[in-house]
């Protein structure tokens, strides 16, 4: 079952596998990551979006 949840104000999709918790930001689908835990999960997805956001930033001001 998927689930629709939120980290911050960016919305993701995830579900639990077996014994992981896997998902993406709703945003950037192809993105995928999981954590052993919803928090580690989150985490995680938080990492993808500042990585993204900081490259979609340094595109911006080139």
């Amino acid at each position: 079952m998927h689930r629709i949840s939120s980290v911050k104000t960016q919305k993701y999709i995830y579900w639990q596998d077996e014994t992981m918790f896997i998902g993406y930001l709703e945003a950037y689908p192809d993105y995928w990551t999981q954590g052993e835990t919803i928090e580690a999960l989150e985490e995680n997805l938080l990492d993808i979006y500042d990585v993204l956001a900081k490259q979609i930033l340094k595109i911006l001001r080139d």
